[in-house]
């Protein structure tokens, strides 16, 4: 199947949130400087939105240009307009792909809005590839993604673990590549000094940060599979990190189901402590957040960016519940469950310890031109079947 004019392919790729952005970027960068390949840049959902950052406007900042924007997300941050707004995404990404006909549809990783991409694709016979298949972790996610990966036709895994996983599940090896996870790449090429007025500008609310003295980020998603326990959960979290007593650049939570109480619990946090030493932001560039969490003493709550690019800089981390339950990680992460005591024990013996040695698990800062090569000289087959291969 193909709609190419010429010789390039066009390679249609999906941005929904700001952590997509973050992981897909180098990608992006790629498909555009590659002479085979021509991107068709798609933002929707939460990167639309200014209360989750608008991460728009940073993609608008960085020098790509949208060929459709789609408006998807019903609000209420529950179960039921999370499932609402993947069944929207189909559909509006369905008029989408027949309006601007793209050879291949690029979805990243396993949120919501990524498995709405590979169904809208593979209904319409559009190759699906897909970034970071066969990992292990909690919530919805992990469902998603093996969802997504029966859906995918070719594969860039970030570990030789995922990469295993994915023949284990019955995809063909050859349409499995290891390439690692393009956010690496942004690290791998990045001066990552901390500016002197890193942190002033007006941006976000809260206290001074201090950029010459420590301090911790925390990032704490709500857990879709526990809904309804988010406000318990954050106010533990908000209280480990008071009597911690170390400045804080907090960032707010994504989209899923939930979120509305996590914000909750942030919003009367502020009015109830506002000499706290927290800042509270809604985003950062992909640079930016390289160097914050570079210079941080620990990375505190549930992001996977703790594990993934937290282990690339060796920077300690303590990571909160079960979103991440059985994902790869190295030394650099110590778990926790979400009692207040616990996570204050836990970030200061990470801060005792200080930083740890580098790890390239995750990648090795080559992933975007891999992944663009790999889509302009590959061949595509929509049929799918189970292969079993040498597991036989």
């Amino acid at each position: 199947m193909s709609h190419s004019t010429g010789s390039r392919r066009k390679i249609c790729v999906v941005v929904n949130s700001r952590a997509n952005y973050g992981r897909i970027k180098t990608v992006l960068r790629s498909i555009t400087e590659h002479p085979r390949l021509e991107l068709q840049l798609v933002i929707g959902a939460s990167a639309l939105l200014w209360r989750f950052g608008n991460v728009s406007e940073v993609i608008a900042r960085d020098g790509f240009s949208p060929v459709a924007t789609v408006y998807s997300i019903v609000e209420g941050e529950t179960p039921t307009t999370m499932a609402k707004s993947t069944g929207l995404a189909i559909m509006e990404l369905a008029t989408t792909f027949e309006n601007i006909r793209p050879d291949v549809v690029l979805t990243v990783a396993d949120r919501f809005e990524t498995i709405a991409t590979a169904i809208a694709g593979a209904y319409m016979n559009i190759p699906v590839a897909h970034t970071q298949g066969g990992e292990v972790t909690g919530s919805i996610d992990e469902s998603v993604r093996h969802a997504v990966t029966k859906l995918a036709h070719i594969h860039f895994p970030a570990t030789a673990l995922a990469a295993e996983n994915l023949v284990r599940m019955g995809e063909e090896r050859a349409t499995v590549h290891l390439t690692g996870c393009p956010s690496i790449d942004v690290l791998a090429a990045l001066d990552l000094s901390l500016r002197a007025d890193f942190f002033s500008g007006g941006k976000g609310v809260g206290a001074t940060i201090d950029p010459s003295r420590r301090y911790v980020v925390v990032l704490q998603h709500p857990v879709t599979t526990e809904y309804g326990n988010g406000l318990k959960q954050i106010r533990e979290t908000l209280s480990a990190v008071l009597r911690i007593g170390l400045q804080a650049i907090w960032l707010w939570p994504n989209v899923d189901a939930g979120s509305d109480d996590i914000s909750k619990g942030l919003r009367q946090f502020r009015e109830q402590h506002p000499s706290a030493p927290i800042h509270f932001y809604r985003n950062f560039s992909v640079e930016d957040y390289a160097r914050l969490i570079y210079h941080a003493s620990c990375l505190v709550g549930n992001s996977s960016s703790a594990l993934r690019e937290g282990s690339f800089l060796g920077v300690p981390a303590v990571n909160i519940g079960t979103r991440q339950a059985g994902r790869e990680r190295d030394e650099n992460v110590r778990d926790v469950g979400y009692e207040a005591r616990d996570i204050e024990r836990a970030v200061h013996f990470q801060i005792d310890h200080g930083r740890y040695r580098r790890s390239t698990r995750f990648g090795d800062g080559h992933a975007g031109k891999r992944i663009a090569d790999l889509l302009a000289t590959s061949t595509f087959q929509v049929q799918k079947r189970l292969s079993f291969g040498d597991h036989v």
